[in-house]
C-alpha cells in the first residue's frame, strides 16, 4: 500500500474507506526532466497526484513565450478532467525530475460515482471553490450556521420615534441629539421612515419651511420583518430592495430597527463592539480609540472565514462613518448642506478593507461663502491622520486646493480632462469615477459625477483611451515556472486585482452605471446584458480571491514589524495551499479572458 497524502481537497470528500481505496490502487512513476507525462489530444488514463517535481501545462496553439498557462508542485494533480472529457487539452510536461502517484482511470470513475461531491469538486467554477476555500478557513467564532439561525430579535436596535404632529426642526433636533441616521413617524397611515439625506433634501432642494410636518416627506412603503424571522432573511431583502435599513414590526407597530452594519457585524461579537463604539464616540479621543480597532476586527473575520463581499461592506460602512463623524467634528454646521466630502479610488468603491492613504476630495456649492474653507480643510486632513488614515503620496486630499473646488468648477474640470485624454486627465477620470460621498450633502456629488458620464460615455475614443490602462501589466501566468525561491512572488494588485478593476470601471462608464463598487459594477453589468451572469460572477470571485490574498499578506506585515515593506502587493505562490494555488490559476486566466474581451470591444490591438 502507498502512503500518500490524501488530507486536502478533493480527498477530503472521501470518507477513510474510499482514501484507502486510493492507497491501494494508486502507483507510483518517476518522469524524467522535460519528458512528456500527458499530451496534447491524449485519452486520459490516470490522475497525477504529484509526490516531487514540477511540472508545467502547457498549450501548444500559442506562441512558446505564452504557452505555459499552469504549473504544478507537490500535492498537486492532474488529469482529472482529461478523464472526464476523453482526452487532453493541454500537453504536461515534467520541468524537472519528477515523481507521481498513479490513480487510474477506473478507480478515479468509481469514486466519482460513489462520492457525489468528489466528482462535484471536479466539474466546479470558480465561485463554487472559492466558496470551498471560505468554509475551509471558518475558525471557530460565529460560523455561517449560527449566522443562519440568528434571529432578528437579537440584533435589532431600538426605534427612534417621532409622532405625526413632529416638524422637521424637532426631527433634527431627534437626530443630532441621539447620533443616528434614521427615525420612525408613527402616523395613522401606518410607520414611515425619514432619513438625514430626506430632511437635508427637503430643506435645501425643496424649500420646505422647518416648521413642515415631517410625515410630509416620510416613506411610507417601507420594508419591513418580524422579530422572530432569521437574520439571513433580512440580508436577502436589503439585497433584493437595494436598501440599508429594515423595520421591524410586532403586532402591527414597530419595534426596532435593523441597519446593514447591524447584519455585517453579526458575523463577530467584536465588529459589534467596534461599531457601536464608532456610533457613541462623542469626541475625536474616542472615535480614534475606535478607528484603531479595526485592524481587529478584519483579523476576526478573516479567521472565521466571513464571505469576504460582506466583509468589504462592513468595513467601507465603518470607516465611512468614521470619516462623517470625523467631519461633523471639524467641520462648522452651518456649511454642511452647501458641500460635499468624498472619498476616491479603493475607498470610494468600498473596496479598502485596511486603511491606507487618504484620497478624498470637497465638492462646494457655488453660491457658498466659505472664508476659512481652506484652514478647515488641513484641519480635517491632519484630524484623518489622527484616526490613521494616512496622508496621499500624490496630495489628493481636501487639504490640497487642486481637489476643492465649486460644482461648477468640477464640471468645467470634467469637460477639460475629457477633451485633453492625456495620462494624468485619463486617472483623474477614473478617481472621479469612483468617488462616493460620506458626509455633507451627496447631492452636489451626484450632479458632479452625472457630468462626467455625460462627457465621456458615448465617446468612444475617449474610451478606448481609458480602457489601454487595462494592458498596461501583464498577466503573471508565465511568471509560475520561475517562483522556486521564498523571496520571488507575484504581484497580485497589478497582475489580478488592477485589470479587473479598471476593467470593469471602463465598461461602467460607457454604460452609465452609477454604483462605485466592482462588484456591484458587475451585477449592474450581467442585469444589463452587457456581461454573461456566470463570467460576471467568475470576475468578482476572481477579485475577492486576489484581494484575500493580498489582505492576508497585509496583515502578516501588520504582525511582523520586520516585514517586507517594500512589497506590500507580493504573493508567494510556494506558501499556498494546493486548492489556492489551483484557484490562482483559474483566476489569472479568467483576468486574460477579460483582458482579451476589453481588447475586443475598445480595438485596443490597433492602439
Amino acid at each position: 500500500m502507498v502512503e500518500v497524502d490524501l488530507s486536502q481537497p478533493p480527498f477530503t470528500f472521501l470518507d477513510e474507506e474510499g482514501r484507502e481505496r486510493i492507497r491501494s490502487g494508486i502507483d507510483l512513476a518517476y518522469f524524467d526532466r522535460d519528458e512528456i507525462i500527458l499530451e496534447t489530444g491524449q485519452p486520459g488514463e490516470y490522475v497525477f497526484i504529484i509526490h516531487k517535481g514540477e511540472v508545467a501545462e502547457l498549450d501548444p496553439t500559442l506562441p512558446s513565450n505564452q504557452s505555459r498557462i499552469g504549473h504544478y508542485t507537490a500535492g498537486d494533480l492532474f488529469g482529472a478532467i482529461s478523464i472526464i472529457n476523453g482526452k487532453s487539452r493541454y500537453r504536461f510536461r515534467a520541468e524537472q525530475e519528477s515523481l507521481c502517484y498513479l490513480l487510474p482511470k477506473g478507480l478515479f470513475l468509481q469514486l466519482c460515482d460513489d462520492y457525489p461531491p468528489f466528482n462535484e469538486f471536479f466539474r466546479q467554477t470558480l465561485s463554487h471553490k472559492a466558496r470551498l476555500l471560505t468554509e475551509q478557513r471558518a475558525e471557530g467564532g460565529v460560523t455561517m450556521a449560527g449566522f443562519m439561525l440568528a434571529k432578528v430579535s437579537e440584533c435589532m436596535r431600538e426605534p427612534l420615534c417621532v409622532g405625526e404632529t413632529a416638524t422637521i426642526t424637532e426631527a433634527v433636533t431627534t437626530l443630532h441629539e441621539s447620533h443616528a441616521d434614521s427615525l420612525l413617524v408613527e402616523s395613522q397611515r401606518g410607520a414611515g421612515m425619514i432619513t438625514k439625506t430626506d430632511l437635508l433634501n427637503a430643506l435645501v432642494l425643496q424649500g420646505l419651511a422647518q416648521d413642515s410636518p415631517v410625515q410630509s416627506i416620510a416613506h411610507f412603503e417601507l420594508v419591513s420583518v418580524a422579530p422572530e424571522q432569521y437574520l439571513f432573511e433580512v440580508l436577502v431583502l436589503m439585497t433584493r430592495f437595494k436598501v440599508e435599513r429594515v423595520v421591524v414590526i410586532d403586532r402591527k407597530r414597530p419595534v426596532g430597527v435593523v441597519e446593514i452594519t447591524d447584519v455585517l457585524s453579526f458575523f463577530s461579537s467584536r465588529s459589534y463592539v467596534v461599531t457601536l463604539q464608532v456610533e457613541q464616540a462623542n469626541s475625536l479621543e474616542a472615535l480614534a480609540a475606535a478607528s484603531r480597532r479595526t485592524p481587529e476586527l478584519v483579523k476576526a473575520l478573516m479567521a472565521q472565514g466571513v464571505n469576504l463581499r460582506f466583509a468589504m461592506g462592513l468595513l467601507s460602512a465603518l470607516n465611512g462613518r468614521i470619516m462623517s463623524k470625523a467631519w461633523s467634528f471639524v467641520i462648522d454646521e452651518r456649511y454642511h448642506a452647501d458641500s460635499c466630502l468624498m472619498v476616491m479610488g479603493s475607498e470610494g468603491r468600498g473596496e479598502q478593507i485596511l486603511k491606507t492613504d487618504q484620497d478624498n476630495g470637497l465638492v462646494l456649492a457655488d453660491d457658498v461663502d466659505w472664508p476659512d474653507c481652506a484652514e478647515q480643510m488641513q484641519q480635517l486632513t491632519e484630524t484623518l491622520i489622527k484616526l490613521g488614515y494616512p496622508p496621499c503620496p500624490g496630495n489628493i486630499m481636501v487639504s490640497n486646493p487642486e481637489w476643492v473646488a465649486t460644482e461648477s468648477e468640477w464640471r468645467a474640470r470634467i469637460a477639460h480632462w475629457a477633451a485633453t485624454r492625456d495620462g494624468d486627465s485619463l486617472m483623474k477620470l477614473a478617481i472621479m469615477l469612483d468617488s462616493h460621498a460620506v458626509a455633507g450633502n451627496p447631492i452636489l456629488l451626484d450632479r458632479v459625477r452625472e457630468e462626467l458620464f455625460e462627457r465621456c460615455s458615448r465617446d468612444e475614443i475617449l474610451l478606448s483611451y481609458f480602457a489601454r490602462t487595462t494592458l498596461r501589466f501583464s498577466t503573471p501566468l508565465t511568471l509560475f515556472g520561475s517562483l522556486k525561491k521564498q523571496q520571488h512572488g507575484i504581484d497580485i494588485k497589478k497582475g489580478g486585482i488592477f485589470p479587473i478593476v479598471h476593467g470593469v470601471r471602463t465598461l461602467a462608464m460607457e454604460r452609465r452605471i452609477h454604483v462605485t463598487s466592482t462588484l456591484e459594477r458587475l451585477d449592474a453589468l450581467a442585469e444589463d446584458g452587457r456581461l454573461k451572469r456566470d463570467f460576471a460572477d467568475d470576475l468578482g470571485e476572481a477579485l475577492s480571491l486576489f484581494t484575500e490574498l493580498r489582505l492576508r499578506q497585509q496583515l502578516a506585515r501588520i504582525d511582523d514589524a520586520q516585514g517586507d515593506s517594500n512589497n506590500p502587493d507580493r504573493v508567494v505562490v510556494q506558501e499556498l495551499s494546493s486548492l489556492e494555488r489551483d484557484l490562482l490559476r483559474e483566476a489569472l486566466h479568467i483576468v486574460k479572458d477579460f483582458k482579451q474581451r476589453l481588447s475586443h470591444r475598445y480595438h485596443l490591438e490597433y492602439s
